[in-house]
């Protein structure tokens, strides 16, 4: 790897064996050629957004630092979502597995493939208090830092589980 960028990448599941699922998707991603995981977060449980009546989310986010470009690292931790189970019916849908990729060092795109940042990861708890937990000091562009951001989520139920 030469030229290495930081990543962050948020995990969510809330089908099947969630905890599992993020495990999986966690060793996975630390397997991806040209990524080396340098960071994660403990598990947290948080109540679904925007998607009444579904189980709860388990939810993780991880760093890595990174030779591939910010479209082939999405398509490949797609085919990690695809990997284990996941499928787009509708939108929100509950999914064996998510994987968002939130911030590609400083890059900001706006396709229709990919969005970065990440454009509501400073409106989700089940993003901000994983990433705190690693990096409260980041700055997501535009917002602040994530510590500075988390009171504006504390109405958001969420538990750290280990």
């Amino acid at each position: 790897m030469s030229e290495l960028s930081r990543a962050w990448v948020a995990l969510g599941a809330n089908l099947g064996e969630p905890r599992a699922a993020l495990n999986r998707a966690i060793e996975s991603i630390a397997r991806l050629a040209q990524c080396r995981l340098v960071a994660r977060s403990s598990h947290y449980r948080s109540a679904p957004v925007d998607a009444p009546g579904q189980p709860d989310y388990w939810n993780a986010v991880v760093a890595l630092d990174t030779g591939l470009e910010p479209l082939a690292l999405l398509r490949a931790l797609q085919q990690i979502e695809q990997a284990n189970g996941r499928e787009r019916s509708f939108r929100n849908a509950p999914r064996t597995l998510d994987l968002d990729l939130l911030m590609f060092g400083d890059i900001s795109l706006a396709t229709e493939e990919l969005t970065l940042p990440h454009p509501r990861m400073h409106l989700r708890a089940f993003v901000l208090a994983p990433l705190a937990e690693i990096n409260s000091d980041l700055q997501i562009p535009g917002h602040g830092r994530v510590a500075a951001l988390l009171p504006s989520v504390r109405d958001q139920l969420i538990e750290r589980m280990d």
